[in-house]
């Protein structure tokens, strides 16, 4: 009889070993590898909704550029100039997208008088890199990113940085983790904490209503990609940054909740703006208001003297 029971508890808990083991691969892979956007119905949807202009695009000053990740392969990154200025922005497109997605912005910076660095996160686009880490590797990346710009446009020259959604938490991990060689940064509908950001979407989508499926997930991260999601906190550092920031969000968002960006600009220290859009659903922002986010820019630089 007692070999029977220590034989049913190994069953038992060879099970539980596989069924953990098959719940942590499957969860981090959902994270590790999220379904990218095709690339060619990223480009169909920019250039329908008239936010990707072709003919601009093929005929602006530019210069394409591979930056060297810290990470270990290579980052695309294109430097729109159009303009005869120093005056620069480097935009942070949001995961599952590209840089196609990130030339609205380009657009709108070129009409308050600035040139600007488009580029394509790890595994996304025609940049290297083979997980996505929602801002833990990313923010690295960043860094090498706004280095090699700064380099090339000078010390005194205006730099700032604007993100969206992923982009957007990016930007705060860099600039609140690293030497910030940026002026100013605008952080549209970032989260500010992937922890519960990932507890929202579970709870939301799936059957998980615990922080047991977190630990699991964390447990399985560490092993496979070298971090848990407890490092990835903008909360945790937002309050580092001394430059001025601009916080955007939209209350319609139910991806990333709107307290987030509210939590994040009570955490800023010093110079900071926030806009909260009553339309949009999520990194929808500008897509939905268009005259009024570039005004809400616009306001940002002037009073800031940003300009």
């Amino acid at each position: 009889m007692k070999r029977r029971i220590l034989y049913a508890i190994g069953v038992i808990s060879g099970l539980f070993s596989a069924l953990v083991t098959i719940f942590g691969v499957f969860t981090t892979n959902r994270v590790m590898f999220l379904k990218l956007k095709d690339a060619d119905l990223i480009l169909e949807r920019e250039t329908l909704a008239k936010r990707f202009d072709q003919h601009w695009y093929e005929t602006v000053r530019k210069e394409e550029m591979w930056i060297e990740s810290p990470n270990g392969y290579r980052l695309k990154a294109v430097f729109l100039k159009p303009l005869d200025t120093t005056k620069t922005v480097i935009i942070c497109h949001g995961v599952t997208e590209n840089k196609i997605n990130s030339m609205k912005y380009a657009r709108l910076f070129e009409r308050l008088g600035f040139n600007s660095v488009v580029y394509d996160h790890r595994r996304h686009g025609d940049s290297g890199g083979k997980t996505t880490s929602f801002g833990f590797y990313e923010k690295s990346d960043l860094q090498t990113v706004v280095h090699t710009i700064r380099e090339q446009i000078g010390d005194n020259a205006l730099l700032g940085i604007h993100g969206e959604s992923m982009g957007a938490a990016t930007t705060i991990l860099y600039a609140g983790t690293f030497e910030d060689e940026a002026n100013f940064h605008i952080v549209d509908c970032p989260f500010s904490d992937i922890t519960e950001q990932v507890l929202h979407i579970l709870r939301k989508d799936t059957p998980l209503r615990t922080s047991m499926a977190i630990r699991i997930a964390n447990l399985f991260l560490k092993i496979r990609d070298g971090y848990t999601l407890g490092s990835i906190s903008p909360r945790e550092v937002v309050m580092n940054i001394t430059n001025p920031i601009l916080f955007i969000h939209s209350m319609e968002d139910d991806f990333i909740l709107p307290y987030m960006t509210k939590e994040l600009h009570a955490l800023k220290q010093g110079d900071k703006m926030l806009k909260l859009f009553p339309k949009g659903a999520h990194a929808k922002s500008f897509n939905d208001n268009p005259e009024q986010y570039e005004a809400t820019v616009r306001e940002f630089l002037t009073c800031f003297d940003l300009k």
